[in-house]
Protein backbone atom coordinates (compact mmCIF):
# COMPACT_ATOMS: atom_id res chain seq x y z
CA UNK A 1 0.00 0.00 0.00
CA UNK A 2 2.72 2.45 0.69
CA UNK A 3 4.72 1.52 -2.03
CA UNK A 4 1.26 2.96 -4.36
CA UNK A 5 1.11 6.08 -2.38
CA UNK A 6 4.73 6.61 -3.38
CA UNK A 7 4.31 5.55 -7.05
CA UNK A 8 1.18 7.91 -6.81
CA UNK A 9 2.51 10.64 -5.48
CA UNK A 10 5.90 10.48 -7.92
CA UNK A 11 3.21 10.72 -10.86
CA UNK A 12 1.71 13.75 -9.45
CA UNK A 13 4.72 15.33 -8.94
CA UNK A 14 5.73 14.94 -12.58
CA UNK A 15 2.46 16.17 -13.59
CA UNK A 16 2.79 19.08 -11.77
CA UNK A 17 6.08 19.34 -13.01
CA UNK A 18 5.04 19.20 -16.72
CA UNK A 19 1.95 21.23 -16.02
CA UNK A 20 4.34 23.97 -14.48
CA UNK A 21 6.99 24.03 -17.30
CA UNK A 22 3.68 24.59 -19.77
CA UNK A 23 2.82 27.37 -18.11
CA UNK A 24 6.10 29.52 -18.10
CA UNK A 25 5.79 32.71 -16.75
CA UNK A 26 7.28 35.14 -20.08
CA UNK A 27 8.51 38.42 -18.60
CA UNK A 28 8.48 41.49 -20.63
CA UNK A 29 12.72 41.08 -20.74
CA UNK A 30 12.54 38.00 -22.42
CA UNK A 31 9.96 38.85 -25.03
CA UNK A 32 11.63 41.88 -26.34
CA UNK A 33 14.54 39.57 -26.22
CA UNK A 34 13.35 36.86 -28.67
CA UNK A 35 11.53 39.60 -30.68
CA UNK A 36 14.77 41.00 -31.35
CA UNK A 37 15.82 37.75 -32.72
CA UNK A 38 13.22 36.39 -34.60
CA UNK A 39 11.11 38.83 -35.72
CA UNK A 40 10.67 39.14 -39.61
CA UNK A 41 10.51 42.57 -40.20
CA UNK A 42 13.58 43.18 -37.91
CA UNK A 43 15.16 40.30 -39.79
CA UNK A 44 14.34 42.22 -42.96
CA UNK A 45 15.59 45.82 -41.56
CA UNK A 46 18.78 44.27 -40.78
CA UNK A 47 19.87 42.79 -43.91
CA UNK A 48 18.79 45.71 -45.99
CA UNK A 49 21.45 47.84 -43.59
CA UNK A 50 23.93 45.04 -44.40
CA UNK A 51 23.11 45.61 -48.14
CA UNK A 52 23.89 49.64 -47.08
CA UNK A 53 27.12 48.68 -45.22
CA UNK A 54 28.38 46.35 -48.50
CA UNK A 55 27.47 49.52 -50.77
CA UNK A 56 30.14 51.98 -49.14
CA UNK A 57 33.52 51.32 -51.08
CA UNK A 58 35.76 53.34 -53.11
CA UNK A 59 34.50 51.25 -56.06
CA UNK A 60 31.08 51.37 -56.03
CA UNK A 61 31.89 54.96 -55.96
CA UNK A 62 33.99 54.90 -58.78
CA UNK A 63 37.06 55.95 -57.41
CA UNK A 64 38.74 53.01 -58.59
CA UNK A 65 39.89 51.82 -61.71
CA UNK A 66 38.68 48.78 -63.95
CA UNK A 67 40.78 46.33 -65.57
CA UNK A 68 39.62 43.58 -68.55
CA UNK A 69 40.65 40.39 -69.99
CA UNK A 70 39.68 40.13 -73.75
CA UNK A 71 39.96 36.90 -76.30
CA UNK A 72 38.64 36.90 -79.23
CA UNK A 73 39.41 34.40 -82.53
CA UNK A 74 37.57 34.74 -85.61
CA UNK A 75 38.05 32.34 -88.45
CA UNK A 76 36.80 32.42 -92.23
CA UNK A 77 36.57 30.43 -95.28
CA UNK A 78 35.96 31.84 -97.91
CA UNK A 79 36.04 31.75 -102.31
CA UNK A 80 38.53 34.77 -103.17
CA UNK A 81 40.17 35.98 -106.10
CA UNK A 82 42.82 39.08 -106.48
CA UNK A 83 43.91 41.66 -109.33
CA UNK A 84 46.95 42.91 -108.63
CA UNK A 85 48.06 46.25 -110.48
CA UNK A 86 49.84 44.37 -113.31
CA UNK A 87 47.00 42.45 -114.46
CA UNK A 88 47.29 39.47 -112.93
CA UNK A 89 44.47 37.75 -110.84
CA UNK A 90 44.58 34.93 -108.65
CA UNK A 91 42.06 32.76 -107.00
CA UNK A 92 41.53 30.42 -104.52
CA UNK A 93 38.30 28.22 -103.36
CA UNK A 94 37.76 27.65 -99.57
CA UNK A 95 40.60 29.97 -98.27
CA UNK A 96 41.02 30.04 -95.07
CA UNK A 97 41.77 33.16 -92.64
CA UNK A 98 41.63 33.46 -88.82
CA UNK A 99 42.58 36.09 -86.61
CA UNK A 100 43.54 35.98 -82.46
CA UNK A 101 43.86 38.40 -80.15
CA UNK A 102 43.72 39.00 -76.82
CA UNK A 103 45.33 40.77 -73.84
CA UNK A 104 44.92 42.95 -70.40
CA UNK A 105 43.23 46.19 -70.40
CA UNK A 106 42.78 48.75 -67.60
CA UNK A 107 40.70 52.20 -67.36
CA UNK A 108 40.68 54.86 -64.75
CA UNK A 109 38.61 57.98 -64.41
CA UNK A 110 40.82 60.37 -62.51
CA UNK A 111 38.83 63.16 -62.45
CA UNK A 112 34.88 63.56 -63.23
CA UNK A 113 33.81 66.70 -61.43
CA UNK A 114 34.28 65.68 -57.63
CA UNK A 115 31.17 63.19 -58.58
CA UNK A 116 32.89 59.92 -57.33
CA UNK A 117 33.55 62.14 -53.78
CA UNK A 118 30.26 62.66 -53.56
CA UNK A 119 29.14 59.28 -54.54
CA UNK A 120 30.76 57.45 -51.76
CA UNK A 121 29.10 60.21 -49.26
CA UNK A 122 26.44 59.46 -50.66
CA UNK A 123 26.44 55.63 -49.34
CA UNK A 124 27.52 56.27 -46.47
CA UNK A 125 24.35 58.41 -45.85
CA UNK A 126 22.24 55.95 -47.24
CA UNK A 127 24.08 53.39 -44.49
CA UNK A 128 23.51 55.86 -42.06
CA UNK A 129 19.63 56.05 -43.26
CA UNK A 130 19.46 52.12 -43.65
CA UNK A 131 20.50 52.32 -39.50
CA UNK A 132 17.84 54.36 -38.59
CA UNK A 133 15.39 52.78 -40.42
CA UNK A 134 16.78 49.20 -38.44
CA UNK A 135 15.92 51.50 -35.32
CA UNK A 136 12.55 52.64 -36.60
CA UNK A 137 11.57 48.95 -37.15
CA UNK A 138 13.03 47.42 -34.06
CA UNK A 139 11.24 50.56 -31.74
CA UNK A 140 8.10 49.76 -33.76
CA UNK A 141 8.32 46.20 -32.98
CA UNK A 142 9.05 46.37 -29.71
CA UNK A 143 5.83 48.87 -29.18
CA UNK A 144 3.71 46.11 -30.23
CA UNK A 145 5.36 43.70 -28.50
CA UNK A 146 4.68 45.64 -25.00
CA UNK A 147 1.61 46.31 -25.87
CA UNK A 148 0.84 43.01 -26.34
CA UNK A 149 2.27 41.76 -23.56
CA UNK A 150 0.13 44.43 -21.07
CA UNK A 151 -2.75 43.44 -22.62
CA UNK A 152 -2.23 39.87 -21.72
CA UNK A 153 -1.65 41.76 -18.35
CA UNK A 154 -5.10 42.94 -18.44
CA UNK A 155 -6.45 39.70 -20.05
CA UNK A 156 -5.48 37.91 -16.61
CA UNK A 157 -6.63 40.61 -14.49
CA UNK A 158 -9.73 40.36 -16.02
CA UNK A 159 -9.67 36.95 -15.84
CA UNK A 160 -8.85 36.94 -11.50
CA UNK A 161 -11.90 39.42 -11.46
CA UNK A 162 -14.34 36.72 -13.43
CA UNK A 163 -12.86 33.65 -11.55
CA UNK A 164 -13.72 35.98 -8.20
CA UNK A 165 -16.96 36.59 -9.36
CA UNK A 166 -17.46 32.97 -10.45
CA UNK A 167 -16.77 32.32 -6.05
CA UNK A 168 -19.27 34.65 -4.84
CA UNK A 169 -21.57 33.23 -7.22
CA UNK A 170 -21.67 29.44 -5.84
CA UNK A 171 -21.51 30.92 -2.88
CA UNK A 172 -24.83 32.66 -3.69
CA UNK A 173 -25.78 29.31 -5.31
CA UNK A 174 -25.74 27.26 -1.92
CA UNK A 175 -27.08 29.95 0.38
CA UNK A 176 -29.86 30.24 -1.57
CA UNK A 177 -30.70 26.14 -1.90
CA UNK A 178 -29.93 26.22 2.17
CA UNK A 179 -32.74 29.19 2.74
CA UNK A 180 -34.80 27.01 -0.21
CA UNK A 181 -34.44 24.04 2.28
CA UNK A 182 -35.48 25.82 5.52
CA UNK A 183 -38.17 27.40 3.92
CA UNK A 184 -36.53 31.16 4.42
CA UNK A 185 -36.51 31.51 0.47
CA UNK A 186 -39.20 30.36 -2.46
CA UNK A 187 -37.88 28.04 -5.52
CA UNK A 188 -37.62 31.34 -8.03
CA UNK A 189 -34.36 32.74 -6.00
CA UNK A 190 -32.19 29.49 -6.44
CA UNK A 191 -33.15 29.89 -9.82
CA UNK A 192 -32.09 33.52 -10.20
CA UNK A 193 -28.87 32.29 -8.71
CA UNK A 194 -28.38 29.60 -11.44
CA UNK A 195 -29.01 31.38 -13.88
CA UNK A 196 -27.01 34.21 -12.77
CA UNK A 197 -23.72 31.89 -12.21
CA UNK A 198 -24.35 30.32 -15.48
CA UNK A 199 -24.37 33.74 -16.84
CA UNK A 200 -20.84 34.66 -15.19
CA UNK A 201 -19.72 31.08 -16.84
CA UNK A 202 -20.24 32.16 -20.42
CA UNK A 203 -19.04 35.72 -19.86
CA UNK A 204 -15.42 33.40 -18.33
CA UNK A 205 -15.44 31.62 -21.58
CA UNK A 206 -15.44 34.64 -23.68
CA UNK A 207 -12.77 36.07 -21.47
CA UNK A 208 -10.82 32.92 -21.84
CA UNK A 209 -10.89 32.56 -25.71
CA UNK A 210 -9.81 36.38 -25.44
CA UNK A 211 -6.78 35.46 -23.15
CA UNK A 212 -5.64 32.78 -25.54
CA UNK A 213 -6.18 34.35 -28.98
CA UNK A 214 -4.56 37.14 -27.21
CA UNK A 215 -1.66 34.83 -26.91
CA UNK A 216 -1.06 33.53 -30.21
CA UNK A 217 -0.93 37.39 -31.25
CA UNK A 218 2.10 37.84 -28.86
CA UNK A 219 3.61 34.52 -30.02
CA UNK A 220 3.33 35.16 -33.60
CA UNK A 221 4.80 39.07 -33.17
CA UNK A 222 7.65 36.63 -31.66
CA UNK A 223 7.56 34.74 -34.98
CA UNK A 224 7.86 31.43 -32.75
CA UNK A 225 5.22 28.11 -32.57
CA UNK A 226 1.62 30.22 -31.98
CA UNK A 227 0.84 27.34 -30.13
CA UNK A 228 3.44 28.17 -27.10
CA UNK A 229 1.88 28.70 -23.77
CA UNK A 230 2.68 30.90 -21.24
CA UNK A 231 1.77 32.93 -18.57
CA UNK A 232 2.83 36.81 -18.30
CA UNK A 233 3.09 38.83 -15.04
CA UNK A 234 -0.06 39.51 -13.24
CA UNK A 235 0.72 43.10 -12.42
CA UNK A 236 1.50 46.68 -14.58
CA UNK A 237 4.73 48.17 -13.63
CA UNK A 238 4.26 51.71 -14.40
CA UNK A 239 7.13 54.03 -14.80
CA UNK A 240 7.00 57.77 -12.42
CA UNK A 241 5.83 60.66 -14.40
CA UNK A 242 6.94 61.58 -17.33
CA UNK A 243 7.97 64.97 -17.78
CA UNK A 244 6.89 66.91 -21.12
CA UNK A 245 9.87 69.04 -21.90
CA UNK A 246 11.97 66.25 -21.54
CA UNK A 247 10.22 64.39 -23.49
CA UNK A 248 9.43 67.53 -26.08
CA UNK A 249 13.48 67.76 -26.28
CA UNK A 250 14.06 63.96 -26.25
CA UNK A 251 11.53 63.85 -29.65
CA UNK A 252 13.18 66.48 -31.67
CA UNK A 253 16.65 64.65 -31.14
CA UNK A 254 15.96 60.85 -31.72
CA UNK A 255 12.76 60.69 -33.22
CA UNK A 256 13.80 58.00 -36.13
CA UNK A 257 11.45 59.44 -38.80
CA UNK A 258 12.85 62.93 -38.15
CA UNK A 259 16.38 61.53 -38.17
CA UNK A 260 15.53 59.87 -41.75
CA UNK A 261 13.98 62.65 -43.22
CA UNK A 262 17.54 64.81 -42.15
CA UNK A 263 19.68 62.30 -44.01
CA UNK A 264 17.70 62.19 -46.66
CA UNK A 265 17.61 65.64 -47.09
CA UNK A 266 21.79 65.08 -47.03
CA UNK A 267 21.59 62.31 -49.69
CA UNK A 268 19.39 64.73 -51.96
CA UNK A 269 22.10 67.40 -51.40
CA UNK A 270 24.74 65.21 -52.27
CA UNK A 271 22.62 64.05 -55.39
CA UNK A 272 23.41 67.55 -56.32
CA UNK A 273 26.73 67.88 -56.32
CA UNK A 274 26.72 64.63 -58.48
CA UNK A 275 24.38 66.20 -60.70
CA UNK A 276 26.79 69.70 -60.88
CA UNK A 277 29.78 67.24 -61.56
CA UNK A 278 28.43 67.29 -65.25
CA UNK A 279 30.13 71.02 -65.76
CA UNK A 280 33.49 69.68 -65.42
CA UNK A 281 35.31 67.81 -68.04
CA UNK A 282 36.00 64.24 -67.27
CA UNK A 283 39.87 62.73 -67.68
CA UNK A 284 40.36 59.40 -67.91
CA UNK A 285 43.72 57.20 -68.35
CA UNK A 286 44.01 53.74 -70.34
CA UNK A 287 46.91 51.45 -70.57
CA UNK A 288 46.56 47.69 -71.67
CA UNK A 289 48.81 44.92 -72.75
CA UNK A 290 47.23 43.15 -75.97
CA UNK A 291 48.61 40.45 -79.04
CA UNK A 292 47.56 39.78 -82.44
CA UNK A 293 47.75 37.17 -84.95
CA UNK A 294 46.47 37.19 -88.19
CA UNK A 295 46.82 34.14 -91.12
CA UNK A 296 44.94 34.30 -94.66
CA UNK A 297 45.76 31.92 -97.20
CA UNK A 298 45.60 34.25 -99.98
CA UNK A 299 47.00 37.65 -100.31
CA UNK A 300 50.71 39.69 -99.90
CA UNK A 301 50.93 38.63 -96.05
CA UNK A 302 50.13 35.04 -95.29
CA UNK A 303 50.90 35.84 -91.53
CA UNK A 304 51.31 38.08 -89.07
CA UNK A 305 51.21 39.11 -85.40
CA UNK A 306 52.09 41.61 -83.03
CA UNK A 307 52.17 42.01 -79.25
CA UNK A 308 53.00 44.80 -77.02
CA UNK A 309 52.13 48.16 -74.75
CA UNK A 310 49.59 50.68 -75.45
CA UNK A 311 48.96 53.61 -73.42
CA UNK A 312 47.03 56.83 -73.27
CA UNK A 313 44.14 59.61 -71.94
CA UNK A 314 40.64 60.78 -72.50
CA UNK A 315 39.19 63.55 -71.81
CA UNK A 316 35.38 64.82 -72.89
CA UNK A 317 33.51 68.41 -71.47
CA UNK A 318 29.79 68.91 -72.16
CA UNK A 319 29.16 71.68 -74.36
CA UNK A 320 25.57 71.50 -75.02
CA UNK A 321 22.73 68.48 -73.84
CA UNK A 322 19.20 70.93 -74.91
CA UNK A 323 19.84 72.42 -71.54
CA UNK A 324 19.29 68.75 -69.98
CA UNK A 325 22.32 69.63 -67.59
CA UNK A 326 19.92 72.97 -66.29
CA UNK A 327 17.05 70.79 -65.86
CA UNK A 328 18.31 68.28 -63.60
CA UNK A 329 19.97 70.60 -60.97
CA UNK A 330 16.39 71.93 -61.03
CA UNK A 331 14.88 69.06 -60.08
CA UNK A 332 17.60 67.93 -57.46
CA UNK A 333 17.30 71.50 -55.97
CA UNK A 334 13.60 70.91 -55.73
CA UNK A 335 14.04 67.65 -54.24
CA UNK A 336 15.68 69.08 -51.56
CA UNK A 337 13.74 71.70 -51.13
CA UNK A 338 10.77 68.62 -50.94
CA UNK A 339 13.01 67.56 -48.24
CA UNK A 340 12.47 70.23 -46.31
CA UNK A 341 8.97 70.80 -46.17
CA UNK A 342 8.68 67.04 -44.98
CA UNK A 343 11.20 68.18 -42.14
CA UNK A 344 8.77 70.68 -41.41
CA UNK A 345 5.70 68.39 -41.51
CA UNK A 346 6.52 65.82 -39.37
CA UNK A 347 8.34 67.94 -36.94
CA UNK A 348 4.78 69.87 -36.90
CA UNK A 349 3.15 66.38 -36.24
CA UNK A 350 5.20 64.73 -34.08
CA UNK A 351 4.52 67.78 -31.60
CA UNK A 352 1.16 67.19 -32.42
CA UNK A 353 1.09 64.03 -31.29
CA UNK A 354 3.17 64.45 -28.69
CA UNK A 355 1.02 66.86 -27.44
CA UNK A 356 -2.03 64.42 -27.65
CA UNK A 357 -0.38 61.50 -25.85
CA UNK A 358 0.81 62.94 -22.97
CA UNK A 359 -2.74 64.33 -22.25
CA UNK A 360 -3.64 61.25 -22.77
CA UNK A 361 -1.09 59.94 -20.41
CA UNK A 362 -2.01 62.63 -17.85
CA UNK A 363 -5.75 61.56 -18.13
CA UNK A 364 -5.06 58.18 -17.54
CA UNK A 365 -3.11 58.41 -14.48
CA UNK A 366 -5.88 60.14 -12.99
CA UNK A 367 -8.15 57.59 -13.87
CA UNK A 368 -5.68 54.99 -11.88
CA UNK A 369 -6.06 56.56 -9.10
CA UNK A 370 -9.71 56.79 -9.21
CA UNK A 371 -10.65 53.17 -10.46
CA UNK A 372 -8.45 52.06 -7.51
CA UNK A 373 -10.52 54.03 -5.23
CA UNK A 374 -13.58 52.35 -6.67
CA UNK A 375 -12.45 49.36 -6.59
CA UNK A 376 -11.85 49.64 -2.59
CA UNK A 377 -15.27 51.23 -2.55
CA UNK A 378 -17.20 47.99 -4.46
CA UNK A 379 -15.29 45.39 -2.76
CA UNK A 380 -15.53 46.70 0.82
CA UNK A 381 -19.70 47.06 -0.16
CA UNK A 382 -19.63 43.61 -1.76
CA UNK A 383 -18.25 42.31 1.69
CA UNK A 384 -21.45 44.13 3.96
CA UNK A 385 -23.78 43.07 1.32
CA UNK A 386 -22.49 39.34 1.21
CA UNK A 387 -23.03 39.49 4.82
CA UNK A 388 -26.40 40.90 4.52
CA UNK A 389 -27.66 38.36 1.85
CA UNK A 390 -26.22 35.57 4.52
CA UNK A 391 -28.83 36.86 7.33
CA UNK A 392 -31.61 37.47 4.51
CA UNK A 393 -32.09 41.68 5.11
CA UNK A 394 -31.47 42.69 1.49
CA UNK A 395 -32.72 40.99 -1.77
CA UNK A 396 -31.21 38.79 -4.47
CA UNK A 397 -31.37 41.61 -6.98
CA UNK A 398 -29.33 44.23 -4.55
CA UNK A 399 -26.73 41.55 -3.90
CA UNK A 400 -26.07 40.73 -7.62
CA UNK A 401 -25.85 44.52 -7.88
CA UNK A 402 -23.56 45.01 -5.65
CA UNK A 403 -21.59 41.94 -6.99
CA UNK A 404 -21.45 42.94 -10.83
CA UNK A 405 -20.36 46.92 -9.55
CA UNK A 406 -17.44 45.16 -7.83
CA UNK A 407 -16.30 43.30 -10.93
CA UNK A 408 -17.00 46.19 -13.20
CA UNK A 409 -14.65 48.60 -10.76
CA UNK A 410 -12.19 45.52 -11.27
CA UNK A 411 -12.08 45.44 -15.03
CA UNK A 412 -12.41 49.47 -15.10
CA UNK A 413 -8.98 49.56 -13.09
CA UNK A 414 -7.38 46.99 -15.01
CA UNK A 415 -8.12 48.65 -17.98
CA UNK A 416 -7.31 52.35 -16.91
CA UNK A 417 -3.92 50.77 -16.25
CA UNK A 418 -3.80 49.07 -19.52
CA UNK A 419 -4.21 52.24 -21.23
CA UNK A 420 -1.92 54.26 -19.21
CA UNK A 421 0.63 52.09 -20.11
CA UNK A 422 -0.13 52.63 -24.09
CA UNK A 423 0.00 56.07 -23.72
CA UNK A 424 3.46 55.72 -21.60
CA UNK A 425 4.30 53.01 -24.45
CA UNK A 426 3.30 56.06 -27.35
CA UNK A 427 5.45 58.58 -25.84
CA UNK A 428 8.44 56.36 -25.52
CA UNK A 429 8.02 55.58 -29.53
CA UNK A 430 7.41 58.88 -30.63
CA UNK A 431 10.87 60.20 -28.37
CA UNK A 432 12.88 56.98 -30.19
CA UNK A 433 13.45 55.95 -25.76
CA UNK A 434 11.76 52.99 -25.70
CA UNK A 435 13.58 50.45 -23.93
CA UNK A 436 15.33 47.33 -26.03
Amino acid sequence: MNHKIIIKTVLLLFFCFIKGNAQEVLSLEEAVKIALENNYEIKIAKNDLKISQTNVSAGNAGMLPTATASVTQNNNLQNLSQTRSDGTTTSLDNAKSNSLNYGLGLDWTIFDGFKMFAKKEQLEQLQKLGETQLKLTIITKISDVQAAYYNLVQQQQQLAALDTTIVISNQRVNLAKNRFTIGKASKLEVLNAQVDINTDKVALLRQQELYKNSKVTLNQLLARDTQIDFKVMDHFEMENKLDYAELKARAEKQNPQIESLIIAKKVAELELKQVKSGRYPTVAVNTGYKFAKNESSLGFTTQSSARGLNYGFSASLNIFDGFAQRRNEKIAGLQIENTNIQIDQQNLALNSQLAMAYQTYLTNLELITLEETNEAIAKQNLDITLDKFRIGTITTIEFRTAQLNYVNAKVRYSDAQFQAKLSEIALKELTGTINF
